[in-house]
This record gives C-alpha cells, sequence and structure tokens, in this order.
C-alpha cells in the first residue's frame, strides 16, 4: 500500500512535468473500435511509420471490413507488408473480423461502450492476437475509458523513474501503473510518456541533461551526476 501511495504521488509529478515540456493532451477519439483494432495489431513489433502505412494501404485496397474479411489471405498480407509479420498478421485480422461479425452479426465493435472497461477488456482479450496493450489501446483511444495501455516507451520509462522492478513484464505493468495513475489522467499520462520516449527518453541515448523528470528519476540522476 505504500508503494502505491508513494507510486501516485510521483505518477502526479510526472504528469506535471510532462505538461510543462509538451503541453496538455486532453481526450479525443482516434476512431472506431474496429479500426483502432486493426491498426493496434499492425503496429505490433513494428515502428507506428510502418503500422500506419499497412493501414492505409489496407484501407484503400478495401472499402469495408466485410471485403478485408472475405478477401484471399495473401491479398490482405500484401497490403499489410510494411507492417511486418504480415503471414501472422493477416490471418490473425481476418478471423477477429469473422468472430466479431459471428457474434454481433456484423464488423462493429460500437456495443462495447456500454459494457464496464472490465467487460469490454476480457471480450478483447478472448481473440489471438489480441494482449493487454492492444485491448487496452481500443478502450482508451476510441471510447475513452479509464486503462493504460504500456507500450515499449512506457515500459521502459517506468522502470528508469523506479516506478516498476527491473523485470517487470509488459502484463504486470499494465497492473503496476494503472493503479498509480487516476482514471481521469490515464489517456493524457499514456500520450505524454509515449511522446517523452520517442523525444527524450530514448532506448539509447537519452537526454537525461534537459529533461523536467531528471531530479525524480534514478537512472538520469546516475548519468547526470544529479
Amino acid at each position: 500500500m505504500v508503494r502505491a501511495i508513494d507510486g501516485r504521488r510521483k505518477m502526479k509529478g510526472v504528469l506535471e512535468a510532462l505538461r510543462r515540456m509538451y503541453g496538455p493532451r486532453p481526450w479525443q477519439c482516434w476512431g472506431r473500435g474496429v479500426d483502432i483494432l486493426v491498426e493496434t495489431i499492425l503496429s505490433q513489433n513494428t515502428s507506428n511509420a510502418n503500422s500506419s502505412a499497412g493501414f492505409r494501404r489496407l484501407r484503400r485496397r478495401f472499402r469495408s471490413w466485410n471485403q478485408v474479411m472475405n478477401a484471399a489471405v495473401e491479398e490482405v498480407e500484401k497490403c499489410i507488408r510494411i507492417s511486418g509479420l504480415s503471414r501472422v498478421k493477416a490471418p490473425r485480422i481476418q478471423s477477429i473480423l469473422r468472430q466479431i461479425k459471428a457474434d454481433q452479426g456484423r464488423i462493429d465493435l460500437e456495443f462495447l461502450k456500454e459494457r464496464a472497461a472490465e467487460d469490454a477488456y476480457e471480450y478483447l482479450m478472448r481473440f489471438d492476437g489480441v494482449g493487454p496493450k492492444t485491448a487496452n489501446c481500443v478502450l482508451l483511444f476510441s471510447f475513452g475509458m479509464p486503462v493504460f495501455p504500456v507500450d515499449t516507451h512506457i515500459h521502459r520509462i517506468a522502470i528508469r523513474l523506479g516506478l516498476i522492478p527491473e523485470g517487470s513484464s509488459a502484463e504486470e505493468a499494465h497492473e503496476l501503473l494503472k493503479e498509480m495513475i487516476e482514471p481521469g489522467d490515464r489517456y493524457e499520462m499514456h500520450i505524454l510518456l509515449v511522446e517523452h520516449g520517442r523525444r527524450t527518453c530514448k532506448a539509447r541515448s537519452p537526454a537525461c541533461e534537459r529533461c523536467e523528470l531528471v531530479a525524480m528519476c534514478p537512472y538520469g540522476a546516475g548519468r547526470t551526476g544529479r
């Protein structure tokens, strides 16, 4: 309990510092649930630019998710090849679309907005290829639910800040960090931490000398001597 309270206090300071660095990030809807689900699957093990390019090509080639579902898997693979692992992602995406259609009678996830976050999360986690990050991205970006996706940037920063143990898995990080962040702050915290990881707290050569978080960061203090 003490660790959780300390974590919440520290996270408040982190959020304030990130706002000073990058400005506030109020919630906005990123798109419909199925769109976010597919794009997040494409983002697995690749760069944001490559996943976005694969999603755009897929949407240009097929006018509807029904067409994607019914297409030859080779056609889907060709569209998303730039996103990497296309031979794995293409059949997974088609399988998920078929399961949603079988469940709901149409390929649509908007029914999830009427469910509690925990129930919506459990529904998405049923799909092969959907893990905690992917499920939480759909719920946060499409429906504004108070969940907290953890990507590689956030995982790295949380370890450097001493918020989670060095050996924490991504799944453990989701649960540990969520409890440290007020529900209403989770979207903004996610967006700002990802931006911080891309611009300042990089995996290699992090810019600790100009980071607003260095005073509360054991890793940064060790590198700068502060």
